[in-house]
């Protein structure tokens, strides 16, 4: 599974996990960046038993060849160690991000308690609320019922990289195996088949299951494409980009999908573009715009902490080698 964890607490590990301790006189962190370079997972995978759950050989894993540096192992470690420490503290970052912008959408769009013309919130200080029929539900008096299409339309112009060779994409896709809801980016020409044009202040909706995380606001930028499995918003008004960016992240709007969703396996079951577009929903206009407004800040702040993530995640990936075969040294 590519998963190594330096420890930072005492605990237990399941028996399924390999607990490796740095022998006497030997660096930790270096071991463990060791253990983190694709070499070793290929090394492991050679060696891997079982067909349909393959496990590592511990006996081979044991005997995998250690590097000879022409630097010290502490110095590596350590280096590394806090280029990971960064890493780990931009992914919390952008959770604790995700975690207020959330909160803040609950509070406003499931429990009505945004601000008033008092600044009190709404439900909470006896605002009036209404039967709303086609929800089923109550909602605040002056609020109505909308779904995706009022807001957004589905954009379907392709293009084919392979056939525009002098063109540099930026490419959005959907590892098929990725349950961490990043996406990746592909540069050059390689690049198979026709993909949706991706526009400015878009918003791309993943339409395979999970759902959850896979929301991504189009960058600026040109010449960027995206996978076919994701659906392109395009905001009406830019105004309510932030409010459609957390309505497709809701709780909601993922059980909608959920049970909207066909095909035979769980993992590759899909929604139907026009029928998430049909998705229901309590809206105001005005409420919409006023949210939207607030986590725009939130929203930059967590794209330029992706962007930084994988430029430290690569400058890790590309270093790492480079120390253990001597090329480069730190002083």
């Amino acid at each position: 599974l590519k998963k190594v964890w330096f420890a930072d607490i005492d605990g237990g590990a399941s028996s399924d996990v390999l607990v490796c301790r740095a022998k006497e006189g030997h660096s930790p962190s270096f071991l463990y960046a060791v253990l983190l370079q694709d070499s070793f997972f290929d090394y492991v995978m050679q060696g891997a038993k079982g067909s349909k759950m393959p496990r590592g050989d511990k006996e081979q894993i044991l005997r995998y060849e250690m590097p000879i540096l022409s630097c010290s192992e502490e110095s590596i470690g350590t280096f590394f160690l806090n280029l990971d420490q960064k890493i780990r503290l931009n992914e919390q970052i952008n959770q604790n991000l995700e975690a207020m912008a959330k909160q803040l959408y609950d509070y406003w769009f499931v429990q009505f308690d945004f601000p008033n013309k008092d600044g009190k919130p709404y439900k909470s200080s006896g605002g009036e609320m209404v039967w709303n029929e086609k929800l089923k539900r109550m909602i605040p008096k002056e609020w109505t019922n909308a779904n995706i299409y009022q807001l957004a339309s589905i954009s379907k112009e392709t293009v084919n990289p392979q056939a525009q060779p002098n063109e540099l994409f930026k490419h959005y896709s959907l590892p098929e195996y990725d349950k961490t809801g990043t996406y990746a980016e592909e540069y050059g020409i390689d690049i198979q088949s026709a993909k949706f044009i991706v526009t400015n202040n878009c918003i791309l909706v993943s339409k395979l299951n999970p759902w959850t995380s896979r929301v991504i606001c189009g960058n600026r930028g040109s010449n960027q494409i995206c996978s076919t499995e994701f659906v392109v918003w395009n905001p009406a008004s830019l105004k309510t980009k932030g409010f459609l960016f957390m309505l497709a992240k809701s709780a909601k709007f993922i059980e909608y999908c959920t049970q909207g969703a066909t095909g035979t396996s769980h993992s590759h079951r899909r929604i139907n573009p026009e029928l998430m577009m049909k998705f229901d929903f309590p809206y105001n206009s005005e409420i919409a715009i006023k949210f939207s407004l607030l986590i725009e800040n939130i929203i930059v702040h967590l794209h330029n902490n992706i962007a930084q993530l994988k430029v430290l995640t690569k400058q890790r990936d590309e270093l790492l080698p480079l120390l253990m075969n001597g090329q480069i040294t730190i002083e």
